[in-house]
């Protein structure tokens, strides 16, 4: 490989850094104020270019275990380290924008419901149109339930991606371990991290299967 190959595979991974960056700061607007509907499109396209940002550190990680240097290695250390915050940003904010939604939705149910009994109250609304009421609030209940569902899966995906950047350190920490004292004793708290990490999945993938268990009979 030349020199620049690597010189490109940066030069690629900084614009894609920066073109996601744009488009968080959109998001962020977005998620601050009242969604508008473009929210949808927002999200594509940042989980696209988080997709692309990922491929070209997978190649950058291919050159660095091909006999990299020690600076090379370092410099991608940090540009996984701006994806995983740029990630988990995006999750996080994804799911207070999803929790904003779910919230209006329910007050819109109550406010339906309410108007229903009143029509039922008064006698002004005939059994076809309480009919289609209930299916309208039944509808927009489902809809809640795969919102939640995403959410959860959301959850999972950043975990993931913690678990793997974990175990990419341990693995390092491992090579160098008979070489340096003292670091047993880190690689033991690692272990451990790790160890939670993997009953953290464990809980959040058993909440999505219940979840989609109780959509599910609910359907």
């Amino acid at each position: 490989m030349e020199a620049s190959s690597w010189d490109a595979l940066r030069k690629q991974a900084r614009k894609l850094e920066a073109q996601i960056d744009d488009q968080m700061n959109s998001y962020r607007r977005l998620v601050a104020t009242k969604p508008d509907g473009s929210e949808n499109d927002l999200e594509s396209g940042i989980e696209r270019l988080l997709k692309q940002l990922q491929q070209v550190n997978t190649q950058m990680q291919t050159w660095v275990s091909s006999g990299g240097s020690e600076v090379l290695s370092h410099t991608l250390t940090r540009h996984k380290e701006i994806l995983q915050d740029l990630t988990q940003e995006f999750y996080r904010l994804r799911g207070s924008l999803r929790a904003k939604q779910e919230h209006a939705s329910l007050l819109l149910d109550f406010r339906d419901f309410d108007r229903a009994k009143l029509d039922v109250e008064e006698g002004a609304g005939s059994d076809g149109q309480a009919l289609l009421r209930e299916q309208a609030v039944i509808s927009r209940s489902s809809g809640q339930m795969d919102s939640l569902i995403s959410h959860a899966q959301s959850t999972l995906g950043t975990l993931v991606l913690q678990r793997s950047t974990f175990g990419g350190i341990s693995t390092k920490i491992t090579n160098v371990s008979s070489r340096l004292p003292g670091v047993n004793q880190i690689l033991s708290s690692i272990r451990r991290k790790k160890s939670m990490d993997t009953i953290i999945l464990s809980l959040v993938a058993s909440v999505c299967t219940f979840l989609i268990f109780i959509y599910w009979l609910s359907k």
